[in-house]
């Protein structure tokens, strides 16, 4: 299990530092950055990994907790992560979404039900495929 999560966060951290260089190349263009804001592009790849890489693998694959929970912690965390990370990206940014913050948690709870039930009904189906394989 450490073996994977370990994989798993580096694997997030990799993509996630390569995808804000990305996004800092189209929004800053020529302008110069200054060298402590690469340590905010590490900040926001070290949180998305610890989220996406960690918790969530952690969270609904290893723990025991009712589905609703699950919803509730990683909307929570989706959100004030995803929060944590646009703060980190740009604080003008972050002061313009700030507002909106019960809104998208509530928007993150809706969209997290319907992943859920839709993974859980092919989930399902697959198992009662690999079910009626053995079977025959």
């Amino acid at each position: 299990m450490m073996t994977q999560l370990r994989h798993s966060f580096f694997q997030v951290f990799t993509m996630m530092t390569l995808w804000i260089t990305l996004l800092a190349t189209i929004f800053f263009g020529d302008l110069p950055i200054q060298m402590s804001y690469l340590w905010n592009i590490a900040g926001i790849a070290l949180i998305a990994a610890v989220l996406f890489g960690v918790m969530y693998n952690i969270l609904w694959n290893h723990f025991t907790l009712k589905p609703v929970w699950n919803i509730v912690i990683s909307s929570t965390f989706n959100i004030a992560g995803g929060m944590a990370m646009v703060w980190l990206f740009s604080v003008d940014m972050f002061q313009f979404i700030a507002p909106w913050f019960p809104g998208m948690w509530l928007l993150s709870i809706v969209l997290h039900i319907i992943a859920f039930y839709f993974y859980a009904r092919i989930d399902s189906r697959k198992k009662a495929e690999e079910l009626n394989n053995i079977l025959k």
